[in-house]
């Protein structure tokens, strides 16, 4: 008894371990990578598609190895590789990696990830299904279902861990070591492990096998109800980074409920009740189909946020508690996992590949939705009792009806969306949408609900500013006061639609950093701020802080950095070596004017201390905008070493600010959104 309890501790812990490295990693790399690809939320997207791709890879590996190796050959395999494994430690990705600015981000991303921590990632990825057959073949009888539980709690555990307990107090260099340290203990208990099953025998089959193995319907409905949840939760989570901000702590939500429903529906049957969470999935599809129709003020953002996270955990448990239902014999466990992560796969292609490059708009969510109420109703309608026929053929009429007629409302709102607008494009960093508006004679661009840059269409009103960059706001009276010494000379990071050139005279010069070309597209056929400009201007294509670090000295007179996508903020150029940058690039007496303006963080406390390590001093300015005159609501920060420039009359509302206690300063290696959380 004691041997079984001590083997099973064994299993239980190298899978509980291999799990919460599997997603430990995850956040962990992707914060690596995600100041080279500026910061988008497609950045977790497409990390998500290559932890998704891998972790097929490793069930598919699995699978084969059960199937067709001797115990004998698995454990020699697998011991193989994690030797190999330990010698990529630690994990770090190449600075050889970094774009250039012309490449295909989704490519880059993967091919990085491949190389940094493919193997490594691959071999965790194998323990959950392989593990559970080795404990099945040593254990006969013993169901094994219970230990993917307990890989999805450690899972989960490791999402909770990282934004509170690793990200706020631990480099990312620490975190990678801490990763590496880890890994090596769980090397070392699975090749034990592997070890120890060299002798044994191969998993035996029910005696009616022909009758109890998986017909093809069966296997297509496992991979189906697996990818419906990766399809609502990847679409959840951009929709979230991108309308905050693209940072680990966000990604962790919507995750960390997927891996919650994994744990309640394979821990035991008890736990996923069809008369609980089927009337919970058709309020929570309604739900998912009701809010993206209202505006982003509507509802406080935590209620909305619980709404949606609340509807999106019961099509999990549904589509994962029915999954539980479908276990086969252990003898077709590893089949069965693989068609779980070909679920998965699909729903992280779909979203990463497939949406941001072949559609015009974000229809990924309203198709995960519709999907999601089909797929469960072919799972639970055929599989349920009925007191008759015709309560049987009722369900499937109001089931049919209840469908097309939420079918009928996404699109309604799709149509709606798009309909009047002038562009409605989409690529890797995001959804553009321009749109003219005849009556007041405007035309405006958004990212996703946000808008990103607004121009009149009357003559007379053609190089006026408007948005945050008026006259009245922080980076107009930076502009008016420095153009009182001469020709300026301006770097701007964030292109918009051009509207910062409008300052421009003639000698005057603008080099505009942009990531997205779309954004470039736009500026130029779209408006006209940038052709009007007697000024000089340069647009330089890329990341703007892999293009700075490449860069001689501009000794620029303003610097402005205001690169958001939707309202959420690339943390990479809120770091300490970015603000470096900044200043190497400026005149001795140059201002630095960053757009801070946000609803959900405060980032004063970040450039305080920015500029109190420069040693310069910072001066917020903020401007409760003018509708008439299209001008929003903004907040600069201006930072300089130039004592005289904050004595102009211009500025004499500008508040400064006190050096915030306790508040560690952001480093390209350690950075927390829980510290600016409004």
């Amino acid at each position: 008894m004691q041997i079984n309890l001590r083997l099973a501790f064994h299993y239980g812990l190298t899978i509980f371990l291999s799990a919460f490295l599997l997603f430990q990693v995850q956040p962990l790399i992707g914060k690596m990578i995600l100041p080279w690809f500026g910061g988008s939320a497609a950045v977790w997207t497409t990390c998500m598609l290559f932890f998704q791709l891998v972790l097929l890879l490793g069930y598919f590996y699995s699978h084969w190895t059960v199937r067709y190796l001797k115990p004998a050959h698995q454990s020699l395999l697998h011991a193989s590789l994690l030797v190999i494994s330990l010698l990529l430690l630690p994990i770090s990705p190449g600075a050889e990696w970094k774009p250039v600015g012309d490449e295909n981000p989704t490519l880059r991303i993967l091919g990085l990830l491949a190389a940094s921590i493919g193997l490594p990632y691959f071999v965790l990825s194998t323990t959950g299904p392989l593990l559970q057959a080795w404990f099945a073949r040593e254990r006969a009888g013993m169901v094994p279902y219970r230990l993917f539980a307990l890989s999805n709690f450690g899972s989960m555990l490791a999402l909770l861990a990282y934004p509170i307990l690793v990200e706020p107090f631990f480099p990312t260099v620490g975190q990678s070591w801490l990763w590496s340290s880890l890994f090596v203990c769980f090397a070392a208990a699975c090749a034990l492990l592997a070890w120890r099953g060299r002798n044994g025998v191969t998993l035996a089959m029910p005696a009616q096998e022909k009758f109890s193995a998986p017909k093809w319907t069966d296997l297509t409905l496992w991979a189906a109800l697996a990818a419906c949840p990766s399809i609502l939760m990847v679409a959840d989570t951009s929709f979230l980074t991108t309308n905050i901000a693209p940072i680990p702590m966000i990604w962790v939500a919507p995750l960390a409920l997927y891996l919650l429903s994994f744990i309640l529906s394979f821990e035991r049957s008890g736990w996923y009740q069809r008369k609980v969470f089927v009337p919970w999935l058709i309020l929570g599809l309604a739900a998912l189909a009701y809010l993206p129709t209202m505006s982003m003020n509507a509802l406080p953002i935590y209620v909305s946020m619980a709404i949606n996270l609340s509807a999106f955990f019961a099509a999990c448990m549904v589509c994962h508690g029915e999954l539980a239902r479908m276990q086969p014999h252990p003898g077709h466990l590893t089949g069965y996992y693989l068609m779980l992560a070909v679920g998965g796969v699909v729903g992280g292609f779909f979203v990463g590949v497939i949406a941001p490059y072949w559609f015009n708009s974000n229809y990924e969510l309203s198709i995960g939705i519709v999907l999601t109420g089909i797929v469960a109703a072919l799972a639970i309608i055929p599989r349920s009792k009925f007191s008759s026929s015709t309560w049987r053929k009722g369900t499937i009429a109001l089931t049919c009806i209840a469908l097309i007629g939420l079918s009928w409302f996404r699109w309604v709102d799709h149509v709606d969306e798009t309909s009047g607008s002038d562009v409605s494009v989409r690529n890797f960093y995001g959804t553009l949408q321009v749109f003219s508006n005849t009556q007041y004679q405007f035309r405006s661009m958004y990212h996703g609900q946000i808008v990103h840059g607004r121009q009149y269409t009357a003559p007379d009103k053609l190089d006026q500013p408007t948005t945050y960059y008026s006259p009245e706001g922080g980076v107009g009276r930076a502009m008016q006061i420095k153009a009182a010494d001469g020709p300026l000379r301006v770097g701007v990071i964030g292109l918009g639609v051009g509207t910062l050139v409008s300052y421009g005279r003639k000698g005057d010069y603008f080099r505009l950093y942009e990531i997205d070309p779309l954004v470039i597209d736009i500026a130029h056929k779209n408006f006209s701020y940038l052709s009007r400009t007697p000024a000089t201007t340069e647009i330089v294509l890329g990341d703007a802080r892999l293009q700075l670090e490449r860069e001689p000295d501009q000794k620029l007179d303003v610097m402005v950095v205001d690169a958001f996508s939707g309202d959420s903020v690339p943390v990479h150029l809120l770091t300490r070596e970015a603000f470096d940058q900044y200043f190497r690039h400026l005149k001795p007496n140059g201002i630095l004017a960053v757009h801070i303006t946000n609803r959900f963080l405060d980032l004063r406390p970040v450039v305080k201390t920015a500029a109190d390590t420069a040693k310069r001093d910072v001066r917020i300015v903020d401007f409760e905008g003018d509708s008439e005159k299209l001008v929003l609501r903004s907040r600069w920060a201006l930072i300089s070493a130039d004592a005289a420039f904050f004595k102009n009359p211009q500025l004499a509302d500008a508040t400064s600010l006190s050096t915030p206690a306790r508040f560690r300063p952001w480093k390209d290696d350690y950075s927390s959104i829980l510290s600016v959380l409004n």
